[in-house]
């Protein structure tokens, strides 16, 4: 994608399935369509381009302009949609836009964002916001100063089981909220580190990347614990520790887990890996006095267990872009605004400056499958994920043979 400077930078990340995309939602527009352009056809850009032919068929939006390097697919984008290389080009020759979604890479976001917010329109920029802390304040400052909004794509924040889970807390049905875990396992083979450059970098040619499984891959159950927690700026954050280890030869962390405390004092344990055995949906669990709540976040399920028995139940989920454009129209709040991803940029920083991921020896690694579909997993690893979250505890505080580092302090700033 081409930043203002005219930079070329590579293709945006890997494309979403189906269970990660948001269900569809019915968005009035008083006024006529919202004229928008995508930032990035390809990755997770594909999911957009759907939902903004689902919204323009709506009569929601009108797609007037993409842009990418790579050319979009033939029939991918409306006929009536210009395509540019870049950014720059984009804005250059497409006026009065209302709204630009940014599909990207992560160290493309900061400079694409603060081009997007020099414009009259509201902007939609995937997660994670930036690469770094820095990046996020300066993010902020030019956001306030435009008076545009910047709505963040953490899509499983737009669940309706979020407010069920408000609920069952306030009514105290699983007693008193003691503690959250975050458990993700998930499957990247060979393949996924060699689909772009940036793949499983810290750093790009001096450019924060920071593609670990907390910040990428799994950063969706990060910002769900938090937004759980009730944990949406830095200052609702009290402590922050990192132990991260990588099973595969790449810069970031791959297996980790992310030690959080709230400023109301409540213990997060966000335990991942893309090393398991078998992609499993990841999962938050509520532990309670009188019970568990267990949140599937991609399927958006609730599962409540207590004395008296154990329920179930599926939600539906607001689209994050009809989202935006209801703010816009009706002023709805924004479900996952740029100053409620604060508390997430903290954990993210806190991973950007931490020590190098530790290797794990290969004596607790076996590789599954062959050529480019092969893939690393931790011996014993769903068993660990499990005990950290339960026991709010590190790998190496849980005596596993392979955690050989231990859990790094981040100073969190004063608020």
């Amino acid at each position: 994608m081409a930043t203002p400077s005219g930079t070329s930078l590579p293709s945006p990340t890997e494309t979403p399935p189906a269970e990660d995309l948001p269900a569809a939602g019915t968005v009035e527009s008083p006024g006529g369509s919202a004229r928008v352009a995508l930032v990035g056809v390809h990755g997770f850009g594909t999911h957009h381009l759907r939902n903004l032919e689902r919204l323009q068929a709506a009569g929601a939006v009108e797609l007037v302009a993409v842009a990418d390097p790579q050319p979009p697919a033939p029939g991918a984008v409306p006929p009536s949609a210009a395509v540019f290389p870049g950014l720059e080009e984009l804005l250059a020759e497409t006026p009065s836009l209302d709204v630009i979604i940014v599909a990207t890479p992560i160290q493309t976001h900061a400079p694409l964002a603060l081009a997007a917010l020099g414009t009259q329109a509201d902007l939609y920029l995937e997660k994670p916001p930036v690469a770094s802390l820095a990046d996020y304040a300066r993010l902020g400052e030019a956001a306030r100063a435009s008076g545009r909004s910047v709505q963040i794509g953490f899509q499983s924040l737009g669940s309706h089981a979020l407010p069920a889970i408000e609920e069952l807390l306030v009514a105290g049905t699983i007693g008193t909220l003691q503690g959250i875990s975050a458990t993700g396992r998930w499957v990247r083979d060979k393949a996924y580190y060699k689909r772009s450059r940036w793949a499983g970098k810290r750093s790009m040619n001096g450019v924060d990347v920071v593609d670990g499984v907390a910040t990428n891959p799994l950063a969706h159950a990060v910002a769900t614990a938090l937004r759980i927690a009730g944990a949406r700026t830095t200052a609702d954050i009290a402590s922050l520790e990192t132990e991260l280890y990588r099973a595969n030869d790449i810069e970031s962390d791959d297996t980790s887990v992310i030690r959080i405390r709230t400023a109301a004092g409540l213990p997060i344990t966000c335990a991942l890996t893309i090393c398991a055995t078998e992609s499993v949906e990841p999962y938050v669990t509520l532990q309670g006095s009188a019970g568990t709540a267990v949140f599937h976040y991609t399927e958006d399920r609730l599962t409540v267990e207590t004395a008296a028995g154990r329920t179930e139940q599926a939600y539906g989920r607001d689209d994050l872009t009809g989202n935006l454009l209801a703010h816009r129209n009706q002023g709805a709040p924004l479900i996952s605004s740029l100053e409620d991803s604060g508390a997430f940029m903290l954990v993210l920083e806190a991973v950007r400056t931490a020590p190098l991921p530790t290797p794990i020896h290969a004596a607790h690694v076996r590789w599954e499958g062959d050529g480019e579909a092969a893939h690393a997993v931790v011996v014993g690893i769903e068993d660990a994920l499990e005990r950290a979250g339960r026991q709010h505890a590190t790998f190496s505080e849980l005596g596993l043979p392979w955690a050989s580092s231990t859990p790094t302090a981040f100073p969190v700033p004063a608020s």
